[in-house]
């Protein structure tokens, strides 16, 4: 017989004060907790005001909410009670005491509610790990995949593949058995391999979407790099719209990355301030150049800030990273993504507010003198966007033009996988499936072993076997009290 299990409660809601705060209870003597404290039991999943004392002293702690959810049809799938207190501290203080005098209760553990939950099956993995996403979405983009995935996207579909296998992995198991009937084995594994085809299609194309669901709990990464004061600094404040970086007139003054976390239609982007690449004897600037041409390597998007009017064939060579991507003509978006160590960059030609009137160098189309350099190939290619980061001229078309790239890279979000976990998995499966149809046909215990190893990725992928080692990794993130 399993030993009982602690009751176990936690502030659920956002820190004090508030004007509501909600403490859960969870567990087998969750009833209890109402009793002792209310004198009562609502009726289920309806709220009743309950006037909450403390069960030693008898003294009223506040003017509450009371709600019961007897278990199965909780969201732990255990009993559980929910209190909806005034939020203030000594309220939420006296109440939390007063739970953890009670005997087999005491403060949940970050997480545990949602692994009870978990563990009595009202959500497999993947839909745990949909709602840490959910939880932590700072976008609009974040918020739809982790409540997709939440609601069963990737989840529902690989238990889908898993029934399908259990069904291919039966029709070889009973041919095995009749194998001393000629006729029989034939007629059960042709079908078998069939649906081990189709499966194995179908878990390739999932893979073969880029990873751009991984990359969304993430963010797009942009690096504005370039030479110094060329107004680099000024241009991460401008977007950022607050003072993140120290801007100065003395060269140099940027030595680390800045990072900046922003929310650009939906999408979340990290816009990194680097150092100003040049050449110099000073160590601690060395350091940051380093920094910076390490961080503009390994980013999505370069934003390459010079000064207007400084003729292309004077920075061209100076680029923090390797050869230039190709990109499509004309100045567009070029790459859909950009893998690492090749990312797409534009020209950012900064201080057009200092230029005369109606230069050339103040308009976003290929300077004339850019077709005697001999990187014209490539100046051909990229994008030019005029601003100035001091007034803000420009700024409106570059954030557009940042946008809509943004948007073409993350492509479809209703992308499957979403974690490195997920593809890892379903490697594996596609994997076993592979070799499953490449047995030799009168091999059907081969045929039979991988495509059970198929079927053991997909439930290590919900959780369904198997999933010890990797439970603590997945709920450690966890807020207490969820």
């Amino acid at each position: 017989m399993a030993p009982a299990r602690d009751t176990i409660f936690a502030l659920s809601s956002g820190p004090p004060p508030a004007a509501i705060a909600v403490i859960r209870v969870s567990g087998p003597d969750a009833r209890k907790a109402l009793e002792k404290l209310s004198g009562r039991i609502p009726q289920p999943r309806q709220a009743a005001l309950a006037r909450l004392r403390d069960p030693e002293s008898g003294e009223g702690l506040d003017e509450a909410l009371a709600l019961w959810f007897p278990g199965p049809r909780s969201e732990t799938g255990e009993d559980m009670a929910e209190l909806q207190l005034h939020g203030g501290r000594a309220v939420i203080a006296s109440v939390l005491a007063a739970l953890a005098r009670l005997p087999g209760f005491r403060p949940a553990e970050a997480g545990e509610f949602t692994r009870r939950a978990f563990e009595n099956g009202r959500m497999d993995l993947t839909a745990v790990e949909g709602l840490a996403d959910l939880i932590g979405a700072e976008t609009e983009a974040q918020r739809r995949q982790g409540f997709r995935q939440m609601q069963g996207l990737l989840g529902n579909q690989a238990e889908t593949w898993r029934g399908r296998l259990i069904d291919a992995l039966a029709l070889v198991e009973a041919g095995i058995d009749f194998s001393d009937e000629a006729d029989v084995p034939a007629e059960l594994i042709r079908p078998a391999l069939d649906i081990a085809r189709g499966l194995h299609n179908e878990i390739a194309a999932a893979l073969a979407q880029a990873g751009h669901g991984e990359r969304l709990r993430d963010g797009f990464v942009v690096a504005i790099a370039g030479p110094p004061n060329a107004g680099k600094s000024t241009l991460l404040n401008r977007i950022a719209k607050r003072e993140a970086a120290i801007v100065s007139p003395y060269a140099g003054t940027t030595r680390d990355v800045i990072e900046v976390h922003l929310d650009l239609g939906g999408y979340p982007v990290t816009l990194l301030d680097t150092a100003g690449v040049r050449e110099t004897e000073d160590p601690v600037e060395q350091e940051g150049v380093r920094r910076a041409e390490k961080r503009a390597a390994e980013a999505d998007l370069v934003l390459w800030v010079t000064e207007a009017g400084q003729p292309v064939a004077e920075f061209s060579g100076h680029w923090p990273i390797g050869d230039r991507p190709e990109a499509e003509p004309g100045g567009s978006l070029g790459q859909s993504g950009a893998s690492q160590n090749d990312p797409v960059r534009w020209i950012i030609r900064n201080k057009i507010d200092l230029l005369p009137p109606g230069s050339m160098a103040d308009k976003d189309s290929e300077p004339k003198h850019a077709k005697q350099s001999n990187e014209s190939r490539y100046v051909n290619e990229l994008k030019f966007i005029s601003i100035s980061a001091q007034t803000g001229a420009g700024l409106e078309k570059l954030l557009h033009e940042l946008q809509g790239h943004v948007a073409l890279f993350f492509g479809r979000e209703s992308t499957l996988i979403s974690r490195e976990r997920h593809r890892a998995h379903l490697r594996e499966a596609q994997a076993a499936l592979a070799r499953a149809l490449a047995a030799p046909s009168d091999q059907e215990e081969i045929v039979a072993e991988e495509l059970r190893l198929a079927a053991r990725h997909l439930g290590r992928l919900t959780g369904k076997v198997d999933v010890e080692d990797i439970l603590d990794v997945i709920f450690r993130d966890f807020c207490i009290g969820k």
